[in-house]
């Protein structure tokens, strides 16, 4: 899990980002970020629909296991942003862990919201 001041509180931050942000898709995820100088740390979040993912049990194991990749790349973000990612596709139950980073990588990749490494 990420700490507590890296997540969102509240519903009107997460439409300023879905209104005003940018957005790039992948696969089966996609991330809209914008860049927020008001704020000290990034904020992330993590929506998986319920047309998506039925059960709300397997809702949270998908969205625990992007906040677990989420953790490990948070330091190599290069500036602050506010990060929504939506899970498109019920495919992050049962994808390998490699597999599910890879994707991930490539929509961050993508984005230009990390430091090349």
């Amino acid at each position: 899990m990420i700490p507590f001041k890296n997540r969102f509180h509240g519903h009107s931050s997460l439409n300023f980002v879905y209104r005003n942000g940018q957005v790039t898709h992948g696969q089966s995820v996609s991330v809209r970020y914008i860049l927020n100088p008001h704020r000290n740390q990034s904020r992330i979040a993590v929506v998986v629909g319920k047309k998506i993912v039925k059960s709300a049990v397997r809702r949270n194991l998908i969205r625990r296991r992007v906040y677990e990749y989420v953790s490990h790349r948070l330091l190599a973000l290069g500036k602050v942003y506010d990060i929504v990612i939506i899970v498109k596709s019920s495919d992050f139950i049962n994808m390998h862990h490699q597999e599910m980073t890879q994707q991930l990588d490539g929509v961050f990749n993508n984005t230009g919201v990390t430091d090349s490494r």
